[in-house]
């Protein structure tokens, strides 16, 4: 899927690319087509006022020209041209042959053909020349043909180079597309990775609880007879794990509500600090029974904006954690409410190992777990802090890690003061 995904969006960046720039170099063509024939037209005019036998002036090296409309008017005569006069009775004289040596039966036709028009100006594609004419006072006609050869070349030359400036550039986009189109994805790529690794350890872990619930109702139902006295620890077992699998479900069903945006918010202003020693009291039985020491350092009258029972989730999931991974000779948990700046900050503490540093930025991950003794055992399946993650960010904050052997673990929430 990424793989056709990045040849899709390099496709669509190089067709638009590819227009635009085609678009572009038309446009320059047309102008410079333009400029050319209006430069050619200029000399007609200016050969149209010589006199009969005049030359065209000629530039000195290094001479400068006034202005602009001088420096046309003189380059102008760099354009191959020679002049015909058309008397009354249609007779064709040959003037000034001027840049361009022409025969007296080619300007005939060349007048001739310019007179059938019925244009003043135009184009001549037989003679590949351009032409003016103009009716003199006596009744003349005087016409001034130019050479379109150099139009031409310049146009030739001109496209060549427009042409390769387009294969050029096109290239260097497809390299620069392919590179674009990679950095883009890398999120996406992430994400269908991260999804995959989901939906399989999703399937993984309940996999398990619907293994046992469907052994213990086979061993149930193979002993019809039986009273459910005599069944009640296969049926315990079913509903400890549909338990398990409901929670995990639940879990599941908060972390999807919370990635759409879906998930229901209800910010009104909270005393965190009462809030925080709310949860640590059915915490203190849990901590004692499993040797640790829980204590507490909580500045009063904190308060935030937020939800209260996403809040109350938050510090749950935390305490729970430090209580379950804390050890040592001293197993301890301490928990730190305090205001800093215009924020608040929320530490869980635990001593015990620390967490290898390779795993640290994968804590926040579902279903992940640093070491194998994070397991079904202690009642978890690696959604914890991937949903304390979300409620902090939903609630515009950040929840950080740190851990070392020296220090321990802490994770540390910092929230907006209400």
């Amino acid at each position: 899927m990424i793989p056709r995904l990045r040849r899709k969006f390099t496709l669509i960046n190089l067709l638009l690319v590819g227009m635009v720039l085609t678009v572009g170099l038309a446009l320059l063509l047309a102008a410079n087509a333009r400029r050319l024939e209006n430069q050619t037209y200029s000399a007609l005019e200016v050969a149209l006022e010589l006199g009969d036998g005049d030359s065209p002036p000629r530039l000195e090296v290094g001479a400068s020209l006034p202005n602009q409309e001088s420096l046309d008017e003189g380059y102008s005569f760099l354009i191959p041209f020679f002049l015909v006069s058309v008397q009354e009775d249609t007779a064709t004289l040959l003037i000034s042959s001027g840049q361009l040596q022409v025969s007296q039966e080619t300007a005939r036709q060349a007048a001739e053909l310019a007179m059938d028009s019925g244009q003043e100006a135009g184009v001549l594609k037989e003679l590949h020349l351009r032409y003016l004419i103009r009716t003199q006072a006596d009744g003349s006609v005087r016409i001034a043909f130019a050479d379109r050869s150099w139009e031409s070349d310049t146009m030739g030359s001109l496209l060549l180079t427009c042409l390769l400036i387009w294969g050029l550039a096109m290239a260097a986009f497809f390299f620069v597309s392919r590179f674009l189109a990679t950095l883009a994805l890398k999120p996406v790529e992430r994400a269908w990775q991260q999804q995959r690794q989901f939906v399989a350890d999703a399937s993984h872990e309940l996999k398990t609880p619907l293994t046992v619930i469907l052994a213990s109702t086979d061993i149930v139902l193979s002993h019809p007879s039986d009273l459910v006295s005599d069944q009640a620890k296969w049926l315990s077992n079913t509903r400890e794990e549909a338990r398990q699998m409901k929670g995990l479900v639940e879990d599941l069903l908060f972390l999807a509500r919370s990635d759409d945006a879906r998930l229901a918010f209800r910010p009104m202003e909270t005393d965190l600090s009462q809030l925080v020693e709310g949860c640590l009291l059915p915490f203190e039985p849990v901590a004692f029974e499993a040797g640790v020491t829980l204590t507490a350092e909580l500045s009063p009258g904190l308060t935030v904006q937020g939800d209260e029972s996403q809040l109350r989730r938050l510090v749950r999931i935390l305490l729970d954690n430090g209580v379950k991974y804390a050890g040592g000779p001293q197993p301890a948990v301490t928990v730190t409410l305090v205001r800093q700046q215009d924020k608040i900050r929320l530490t869980v503490h635990n001593t015990g190992d620390p967490i290898p540093p390779e795993h640290l930025p994968h804590l926040f991950e579902r279903f992940y777990r640093a070491d194998p003794s994070r397991d079904r055992a202690q009642g978890g399946y690696g959604l914890g802090l991937a949903i304390a993650n979300s409620i902090v960010l939903s609630h515009r904050g950040r929840l950080t890690v740190t851990s070392t052997r020296e220090a321990g673990t802490s994770f540390a929430v910092l929230l907006p003061r209400g």
